[in-house]
């Protein structure tokens, strides 16, 4: 009863410059699903959720390491998007993460019968966070294939937050990459796309 998502949201998706002015400049231009296996939300554009220097630093930090099936970055950029998530499996509500939980039963039951070795998230050579999504990704996309072989609602966004990063200060609750992730599965939730702007120092932030 209360899956829909009311309102509507901006998110940020850290990209090129060149890529940022075509998707503003063009209409009918969208930006690519991401289909890597290790993608933290499974397939979908991909949205940093109300955090412009978030997608900024993204794009700066896949400038100095490049990651396979990621686009290359030359003028670190971000472009911004006015986005209705529609009906949205929202990993910040129990009922979702109930379903989560269902869908790596289904994963880790046909993985079994097949005699495959369930997938694993990683970490890098670079740290301690689990950066490879490999395990989350199958998951999610389980959960997708089971509402299209069953002729249930697609959902049309993908919506988790992730602790990420060194702690703020000793003994903190908090990361320093602390964030909200927004994967786009129906392009149409992407109601405009926007060069964001600087604010005037003039006037107060409302």
């Amino acid at each position: 009863m209360y899956s829909k998502r009311t309102g509507l949201v901006l998110g940020f998706h850290g990209c090129d410059e060149s890529l940022r002015d075509e998707v503003v400049a063009k209409k009918g231009i969208i930006i690519n699903q991401s289909q890597n296996d290790y993608d933290w939300l499974g397939n979908g554009a991909y949205f940093w959720e109300n955090n412009y220097e978030r997608a900024l630093q993204f794009a700066i930090e896949l400038k100095a390491n490049p990651i396979k099936g990621k686009e290359k970055i030359s003028k670190p950029s971000v472009v911004g998007a006015v986005i209705d998530l529609g009906y949205c499996f929202d990993l910040l509500d129990s009922e979702y993460l109930n379903l989560l939980k269902i869908g790596y039963d289904l994963l880790e039951k046909t993985y079994t019968e097949y005699g495959l070795v369930i997938p694993k998230n990683k970490n890098t050579n670079s740290g301690i966070d689990l950066l490879l999504r490999h395990l989350d990704c199958a998951v999610i996309q389980t959960i997708h294939q089971f509402n299209s072989e069953n002729k249930k609602q697609a959902f049309d966004s993908v919506r988790g937050v992730f602790f990420e990063g060194n702690d703020l200060y000793p003994n903190a609750g908090f990361k320093e990459k602390n964030h909200i992730q927004i994967a786009i599965r129906n392009p149409n939730c992407i109601k405009g796309y926007f060069i964001p702007r600087t604010m005037d120092e003039k006037y107060p932030k409302p």
